[in-house]
C-alpha cells in the first residue's frame, strides 16, 4: 500500500527516505534568528560561507568545503516566519521560525531525499543523508548559540 508522501519505484517499492528535521528554541526574538539565518553574514557564522540574499528567485551558493559550491535557489520567503531554498539538483531546505514565550522555536527540514539517486558528487543520497542528519544536530545547536548571543 502507498503511503501519504511517499514515492514509489516500478516495483512498487517506497525509494523516498524521510526528511531529516531538526528543532531547536532559541532565546532570541524571531527578527533576531531571522537576521541569522536570511543574511549572507549570518549564514556564514553558524553555517557556510555564501553568497545569499533573501530575494525570491535568488540564486546563490553554498561553499561547502570539499565538495565545492553547491547551487541553490530562494524558492520561499516570508520574513520573518519562513525561508525555503532548493540545494543542489535535489534537496530542499526550509527554515520556519515560531515566537513563543522568551524567544523562538527554529525547525530546519532538509528535504528530498530519495534511496537510487546520487548526489552531483556522485554519493548516494542514503549515505549523505545519515551524514546530514547528524551534521545538522551540531549547526543548529551553533545558530542557536550564535542567534541567542
Amino acid at each position: 500500500m502507498r503511503e501519504a508522501g511517499m514515492f514509489m519505484d516500478n516495483n512498487g517499492s517506497s525509494t523516498k527516505l524521510e526528511d531529516v528535521v531538526q528543532q531547536v528554541f532559541i532565546a532570541a526574538p524571531p527578527d533576531k534568528v531571522w537576521e541569522a539565518v536570511a543574511t549572507s553574514e549570518g549564514i556564514a557564522a553558524w553555517f557556510m560561507p555564501n553568497d545569499f540574499q533573501a530575494e525570491l528567485g535568488h540564486v546563490f551558493h553554498l561553499e561547502a568545503g570539499p565538495f565545492g559550491k553547491s547551487r541553490c535557489e530562494v524558492i520561499e520567503l516570508d520574513p520573518p516566519n519562513r525561508l525555503a531554498f532548493s540545494w543542489d539538483k535535489d534537496w530542499t531546505v526550509t527554515f520556519q521560525l515560531e515566537e513563543t514565550a522568551g524567544g523562538t522555536n527554529f525547525t530546519l527540514t532538509h528535504g528530498g531525499w530519495d534511496e537510487n539517486t546520487a548526489t552531483s558528487f556522485g554519493e548516494k543520497h542514503a549515505v549523505v543523508r545519515e551524514r546530514m542528519a547528524g551534521g545538522w544536530v551540531g549547526i543548529v545547536k551553533k545558530l542557536a548559540e550564535y542567534a541567542g548571543q
